[in-house]
């Protein structure tokens, strides 16, 4: 199911930032990430440090800033901030049940 998540302004402006072109030196390398691979792992990062999946991700009219998207799930707490993790792939998390 998906949550509404907000980000904040300078989460938003390393989307941006990440969409913008940047400039190319021709001198015999490879060309770098496209646009879209910038994006992507932008969002991708995002998703890692609010905890949901950037695959996800749809506005939610409200504005550049706000989205939905589902939430992940972090497996058990080890305490201290630390959790074991869950790939939602063998259906045995006690967390999420996936």
């Amino acid at each position: 199911m998906a949550n509404n998540f907000e980000m904040t302004q300078e989460q938003l402006d390393v989307l941006l930032d990440a969409m913008n072109p940047v400039p190319m030196i021709a001198i015999n390398v490879c060309t770098g990430m496209s646009r879209q691979a910038r994006a992507n792992n932008a969002w991708a990062s995002l998703g890692r440090d609010m905890g949901f999946d950037h695959m996800t991700v749809k506005p939610n009219g409200k504005g550049a800033r706000f989205f939905t998207a589902e939430e992940t799930c972090k497996g058990i707490d080890l305490g201290s901030g630390n959790f074991s993790g869950c790939d939602a792939s063998s259906g045995d998390c006690p967390s999420c049940g996936r």
